[in-house]
């Protein structure tokens, strides 16, 4: 698994260097647009290590939870007034709380149909829920974003750990998207050492023991039956409050309606994961699921200051580079390139 230090980082980008990385970022995406396709463009910013290095590319930290945060503002400010047919919806804390309408007004700008809104709009839901509740690893979700055109997707999100202050950046898409499966990489600065995984195919058998307790109703009386065997059995932190309200008369047919039902939250879902492994023996996988670049310098100065000049100079040569892509001369010199790169 891919891996980071993403301290905690707070305060903001200051305004010259984020009006630069807007400017900068809209030539860089349009290339890979024009050269590769919109799938191409999700593919890579569902790749941790490619949206690390493109905010150090466009001069952020190497190594802050802020180039998360910042770099999806920026894509979002250098994407949705474009001509281009990819949007970004969410972001960090109230924000994430406006991707459902988000989703809904940017979708409709590319014309996407009411089915697909809704798709998206579970998608957005579902994912968030495998990070913060079936996925237990220390780290609460504060920053959630997905970024999509007319076919395709990724999300976007990070949680803090607020007593080691550490940040964990996690992204999905949808590629060969799966339940067991859901990652396409976590940026973390560790391993922990035992973690819920539901999110696993380690965990299949647990899943389906959820499934069952779930729909048998007998998630009561299991649970009661698990505060009398972890007397003996201190290592297991059970939660002690569960409002077992949420589950009482939902109908479910698989582990993604379950994440689904809306009030689920980290004690419940731990809950049925410590009755499926210590009641039924049923155990979920306690592994934790847990390269950086530059090429303008970093705000803070590291590795070495951000060179206004040079930053501008750059921006002026891809806008060139984009002009110069639309004349018939350069797309035949292309196109001849690519011939010989084939052979």
């Amino acid at each position: 698994m891919k891996s980071i230090y993403l301290p905690l980082h707070h305060g903001k980008a200051p305004y010259w260097l984020l009006n630069r990385m807007k400017k900068l970022c809209y030539p860089i995406v349009r290339i890979i647009v024009d050269e590769f396709g919109y799938n191409e463009l999700i593919k890579r910013l569902s790749d941790p290590i490619f949206f690390q290095s493109l905010s150090n590319v466009l001069g952020f930290d190497w190594n802050s939870s802020g180039s998360t945060t910042v770099l999806t503002g920026v894509l979002k400010a250098a994407l949705n007034e474009s001509d281009l047919e990819v949007r970004v919806a969410g972001g960090k804390g109230n924000n994430a709380l406006k991707t459902p309408e988000e989703i809904e007004k940017f979708g409709e700008e590319l014309g996407l149909r009411e089915k697909k809104l809704e798709e998206l709009k579970k998608v957005s839901r579902l994912v968030a829920k495998v990070d913060n509740v079936m996925l237990q690893d220390g780290y609460d979700l504060y920053h959630h974003a997905i970024v999509f055109t007319r076919k395709d997707w990724c999300v976007i999100q990070q949680g803090m750990n607020e007593k080691e202050k550490l940040a964990r950046r996690y992204h999905h898409s949808s590629f060969d998207w799966k339940i067991e499966k859901p990652h396409s990489g976590i940026f973390a600065e560790r391993v922990e050492k035992e973690v819920m995984n539901l999110a696993s195919e380690d965990s299949d058998e647990a899943r389906k023991v959820i499934l069952d307790i779930v729909k048998d109703g007998t998630f009561k009386r299991d649970y009661r039956k698990l505060l009398s065997l972890v007397r003996y059995k201190e290592s297991f932190k059970v939660p002690r409050k569960i409002d077992w309200r949420v589950l009482e008369n939902c109908y479910i047919d698989n582990f993604e309606d379950l994440l689904l039902v809306r009030g689920l939250g980290k004690g419940a879902m731990r809950a049925l994961a410590l009755i499926s492994e210590l009641i039924y023996d049923a155990e979920y996988d306690k592994k934790d699921p847990a390269k950086f670049s530059f090429a303008l310098g970093g705000k803070d100065g590291v590795p070495y200051p951000v060179d206004v000049r040079s930053y501008d100079e750059v921006i002026r040569f891809m806008e060139e580079i984009i002009k110069q892509t639309k004349l018939p001369e350069f797309r035949l010199l292309l196109d001849r390139f690519r011939q010989l790169y084939r052979r």
